[in-house]
């Protein structure tokens, strides 16, 4: 297989059938940025020029100067010999643009001239070390901004040949909360037991789709975290010049290495006491925020209450800390989880699966992450999400159990408040008393674009 079916493909095409700005494309290492980038210039332009900002220092030049284009393309083909600018069909991918923060400064003026598209890919943006060294400024309001997140599971059924009628008849049923048909619910959840364990790491995919040899995917999984952490600590110095913390980086991976452990207890909550490295929280925390800006983790707050806004109800300094892939995750489990999983058998490590799923599939539909725990440890609430503008409990069971904490709250709505509920459990769709139940791969089949909303144009004269 030589590429992947992603999304952002169509989200790619979107931006340049109509009025653009040049787009910044960040994410986690290896989630395929620089490759869908390439691709889609070749399908969609006639020139593409890629710069490696990372490895080929030479060319920063071209943005060293005034930032004028013709001088930039001048400066750009003198370095890159194959590089052809032909105007409104030319396409210049700046990869690793952090590494040169005047290419990133200059996206104003390729805006401004508008003769040659332009993606820029980055990694590390907004990591420290790279959010800050722009002495030519980040061109605000001349840029365009995308997420590219690993695989989610709708692209992971796409690339293992599910039918698009069958997508479109899952998505269907699901909105209509109806049961899906015995052999596709059967199927569904089947393949969802391999996504987990699987993750949406391209090469991982890639790995599986082509052998489905879970030992040889592993084997992947953990190539790419190591690739992952290699970079851990990287920043600029003063003289532009790359440098590493090793402080942070050994900061970052004690928190990283953390993990299993900290998912382990019964209550999940991040303990920087757990955290293997000498220093203090605050200290500690700059590796986990390390791991959080380069997208490798997501963190989910307790809220003082279920009420929205939930941003607004969040404790700061009391969170879970989750896998952005779950795939990672059970790759740094020992041997024999993943036949767990394919059993159906979430319940290992207290759960940390099951709550990492949703974690994950939420976190890749762009959802922030909340949960509620109450002071006295009871009622825990596995998550609680902003959906359709209501405050919704999410509760995931690793078989079909009663979902007690749920059942409390709904009862006692004085206290908590109404709310919808959703019970994500290994079964169909179904009812509940006050809830609705989902199978545990529903989430896979979040819109991540939020609610649409269209109204009238206001006129207002002078009477």
């Amino acid at each position: 297989m030589e590429y992947l079916k992603r999304e952002m493909w169509n989200k790619l095409a979107d931006w340049k059938d109509r009025s653009h700005h040049p787009l910044v494309l960040s994410g986690l290492r290896q989630t395929g940025k620089t490759f869908i980038a390439r691709a889609f210039g070749e399908h969609r332009y006639g020139n593409v020029v890629y710069l490696d900002l990372r490895a080929n220092r030479s060319v920063h030049e071209a943005f060293a100067g005034d930032f004028d284009v013709d001088k930039m393309v001048l400066s750009i083909t003198a370095n890159v010999a194959s590089a052809r600018f032909v105007p409104h069909d030319t396409l210049l991918i700046l990869d690793e643009v952090q590494d040169c923060p005047n290419a990133r400064s200059s996206l104003k003026y390729w805006d401004l001239d508008g003769r040659y598209d332009v993606i820029a890919t980055g990694s590390f943006l907004g990591v420290k070390g790279f959010r800050d060294p722009y002495p030519r400024g980040i061109p605000v309001g001349y840029e365009e901004h995308l997420v590219m997140h690993p695989l989610n599971f709708q692209e992971f059924l796409q690339n293992s040949d599910v039918a698009e009628d069958v997508l479109t008849y899952a998505r269907r049923t699901l909105m209509a909360r109806e049961p899906l048909l015995p052999a596709v619910h059967e199927g569904l959840r089947d393949l969802y037991l391999q996504y987990l364990v699987v993750g949406g790491m391209p090469e991982a995919v890639k790995q599986f789709l082509a052998t489905h040899d879970l030992n040889a995917v592993r084997t992947t999984q953990r190539a790419i975290l190591t690739s992952i952490r290699d970079d851990f600590g990287r920043y600029k110095n003063a003289k532009g010049e790359d440098a590493v913390n090793e402080v942070l980086k050994l900061r970052a991976e004690a928190c990283l290495d953390s993990l299993p452990a900290q998912l382990a207890k019964e209550y999940k909550k991040f303990q920087y006491s757990k955290v293997n490295v000498r220093g203090n929280s605050p200290q500690k925390a700059d590796g986990l925020r390390y791991l959080v800006d380069v997208g490798l983790v997501t963190k989910a707050y307790n809220l003082r209450e279920i009420s929205m806004p939930l941003e607004g109800a969040k404790i700061e300094r009391e969170f879970k800390v989750f896998f952005v892939d779950t795939g990672l995750l059970v790759s740094q489990l020992e041997q024999g989880t993943a036949a767990h999983v394919l059993r159906g058998d979430l319940s290992a490590y207290k759960g940390a699966i099951a709550e990492n799923m949703v974690a994950s599939a939420l976190a890749t539909s762009e959802q922030e992450l909340y949960y509620y725990h109450a002071p006295s440890g009871s009622p825990e609430l596995d998550f609680v999400m902003n959906l359709h503008g209501e405050a919704t409990i999410i509760e995931c069971k690793s078989n079909n159990g009663r979902a007690t904490s749920m059942r409390y709250v709904l009862a006692n709505p004085k206290k908590y408040g109404i709310h919808p509920a959703i019970k994500l459990a290994d079964t169909n769709v179904g009812g509940g008393d006050g809830f609705l139940t989902l199978p545990l791969y529903a989430l896979g089949f979040l819109n991540g674009q939020g609610e649409s909303l269209t109204v009238e144009p206001v006129s207002i004269r002078m009477p």
